[in-house]
């Protein structure tokens, strides 16, 4: 399926009919399926493949290497998370991958629990540098997307930004490794939903992502090389009272002929700062849309679904 392919460059345009015309698309995709390929997205060409470098050295290091940047204090959000811990929410099957979490450095004097530092890769020279560059593009280009959204939904233009400035989010390199042995799931990734705002996704280095539509149908997301997937995540769906669509997706596993092969991918997932309030918009809160969720923060409802996938007790 290609889905939706949008231009950003129509937003930053300086022409207000052109801006519009971005606003109404891009919140059309996301009402409709929840997805969206982006290009002229800000992320430079020569970033993107400095991180796939990174992230592919970084999987390569031995098992022992890795480890030593696995704390479970940290419940995943920051370093490296061995291979068979996360589990999608209901599910009891652990997916066939491992990943490396690269989180926010805040501005001003914030507490070290909600942020704490990230592990320094000793081993590759320029690893922190370069996930904290692409953490910055990444969020700078969620920040713009985010105020088309606001736009859509009738609200300031910049009604996200104070909540995204040191927010939780998360740029998350994932290796989904050969297959060795007839696997218990047949997916690399259980079908779930992200938690987050909205997920930025760099083309993955091998096909398997697959989204349900609403004909209860799963099929195959395709984007060219110079777009960025971005999709809809649960927080956005609450705050909208299911306006805006989460979008369920899973990883399916390659044909056997291709289990040698790894399979590499890189999501920003952008999330605002835990005080915000998730609270149903009362625009999206209609008769025939009655309210849906009760009020929590954006905090809250991280923590539930870190619990809910097996990353934090």
């Amino acid at each position: 399926m290609n889905i939706p392919s949008v231009d950003l460059a129509e937003f930053l345009s300086g022409s207000a009919q052109r801006k519009q015309s971005f606003v109404k698309q891009l919140g059309n995709a996301f009402e409709e399926i929840g997805f969206v390929a982006v290009k002229n997205h800000g992320v430079p060409e020569t970033l993107i493949g400095d991180l796939y470098r990174q992230t592919q050295e970084f999987f390569s290091l031995p098992a022992k290497e890795k480890r030593t940047y696995e704390d479970p204090a940290l419940a995943g959000q920051r370093g490296y998370t061995s291979f068979g811990k996360e589990h999608a929410k209901g599910s009891e099957s652990a997916d066939l991958k491992e990943f490396y979490q690269y989180g926010q450095v805040p501005s001003g004097n914030l507490d070290e629990e909600e942020y704490p530092p990230n592990l320094s890769v000793k081993e590759l020279i320029g690893f922190n540098e370069t996930f904290e560059a692409a953490y910055r593009a990444f969020e700078q280009s969620g920040i713009v997307l985010l105020q088309a959204i606001s736009l859509y939904l009738e609200l300031d233009e910049h009604y996200f930004n104070d909540y995204i400035k040191n927010g939780n989010s998360i740029l998350r390199a994932i290796h989904y490794p050969p297959i060795t042995e007839e696997p218990k799931s047949a997916l690399r990734a259980e079908q779930h939903e992200d938690i987050n705002l909205i997920t930025l996704l760099v083309g993955a280095s091998a096909d398997g992502l697959q989204v349900l539509t609403k004909q209860n149908e799963w099929v195959g997301v395709t984007s060219l090389s110079n777009e960025i997937v971005v999709n809809v995540g649960d927080m956005l769906q609450r705050f909208t009272n299911n306006k805006l669509k989460s979008t369920t997706h899973r990883v399916v596993n390659p044909p056997k002929q291709l289990w040698h092969t790894s399979r590499f991918s890189l999501p920003f997932f952008l999330h605002p700062v835990s005080n915000m309030s998730l609270a149903c918009l009362n625009s999206c809160i209609t008769v025939d849309n009655p309210k849906q969720f009760e009020d929590i923060t954006a905090g809250e409802y991280l923590n539930e679904r870190l619990r809910e996938i097996g990353l934090k007790k």
